[in-house]
């Protein structure tokens, strides 16, 4: 089992500024890379406050130069919002600058509050066929004269200019959820992500299960999957009950981005209130204490412990939660020190 960070700026208020943010987002990249972490994934989010991440690479090329080996990969990029022969040039680009370090994690994009303002009319099935007809792309536009005619793309021989420093390029995954991603993925050899979000042990499982299932069905071919998944290591069980807490809000203001239904002001979400909070069952305290990877460190160990024997290769330890930055380091720390080295 490897082990990577999954992190972005975030803020619910307009209280921390973002010169703060970003000085805080940098400290737990280098922490990580202290750590010995394999990889630091960041995303691609476009005004949200939610989640800052216009675009990673830019984030990327300026990781690199305050860390010496973790690999740096997009967690990911929305491939629709991208013309393939731009996504390959400035993915090349980026691992050219940074000395061939980055991994290129590739999606259709969750946030239809998203596609309304960059692509207007885009829903998420046709998000979904734009990327499939990208990522392929990328491999053939990196070695050269690749020329398409596609449904949603055309264009004449084109190469990559600059080339990636990679010899054929950064490595691709592919956030998958459904029967047919997990396909697609694994038959283009490409690697896998998967998130349960807010779910647990049962959903970690069916995920795996459909990556297994793809590589059955396309036999001899078997590349990485990752889990990203919420994480805390707490000190005590008074210290995971306060994480639940605190995860419980953010995962209120994420279902609130998703269904895109209340007023958004200077890319902040309208305040969710107490009484709605409570009032969200399905994101309890008591039920992501039990369904997302929060405990002290020994019950982390024994949680992880459980997804490496179902399989997985790689476990992303996901920080963004709405907690203080002090919170967010001595948890990392707790992880990279006591969790870690159980799977050494």
């Amino acid at each position: 089992m490897e082990f990577s960070l999954f992190a972005h700026m975030e803020r619910t208020t307009q209280n921390a500024s973002h010169d703060k943010l970003y000085g805080e987002f940098l400290n737990l990249c280098r922490m990580a890379d202290d750590g010995g972490m394999r990889a630091i994934w960041t995303g691609e989010h476009h005004g949200m406050e939610f989640t800052i991440a216009p675009n990673p690479f830019i984030s990327l090329v300026d990781i690199a130069h305050h860390t010496k080996n973790v690999r740096l990969g997009t967690g990911t990029v929305i491939a629709p919002f991208w013309h393939p022969i731009k996504l390959a040039g400035e993915a090349a680009s980026a691992d050219l600058i940074t000395g061939g370090r980055i991994e290129l994690g590739i999606a259709r994009g969750a946030y239809s509050y998203e596609y309304e303002r960059l692509s207007p009319g885009l829903d998420a099935w046709q998000a979904g066929q734009r990327m499939r007809e990208t990522a392929p792309l990328l491999r053939q536009i990196w070695k050269g004269d690749c020329a398409h005619e596609g449904e949603y793309y055309s264009f004449p021989a084109t190469t990559s200019a600059p080339k990636p420093k990679q010899e054929n390029g950064p490595p691709i995954w592919i956030a998958a959820r459904d029967s047919n991603s997990h396909d697609f993925g694994v038959q283009n050899g490409f690697n896998i992500q998967v998130t349960p979000l807010w779910q647990g042990i049962e959903e970690i499982e069916t995920l795996m299960g459909r990556f297994n299932e793809a590589c059955a069905k396309y036999q001899g071919s078997r590349p990485k999957v990752m889990l990203l998944h919420h994480t805390y290591v707490a000190s005590d069980s008074d210290d995971a009950g306060l994480a639940a807490r605190e995860l419980s809000r953010f995962y209120n203001y994420f279902g609130a981005w998703f269904q895109n239904k209340r007023p958004v002001e200077q890319g902040l979400i309208a305040p969710l209130s107490d009484e709605e909070i409570a009032g969200n069952a399905m994101m309890a305290p008591e039920n992501l204490a039990r369904d997302l990877t929060i405990g002290t460190a020994q019950e982390v160990i024994d949680r992880i412990k459980r997804y490496e024997d179902l399989g997985f290769d790689e476990y992303s330890f996901w920080i963004d939660s709405g907690m203080s930055h002090e919170r967010k380091r001595v948890s990392l720390a707790r992880f990279m020190d006591d969790v870690m080295p159980a799977f050494a």
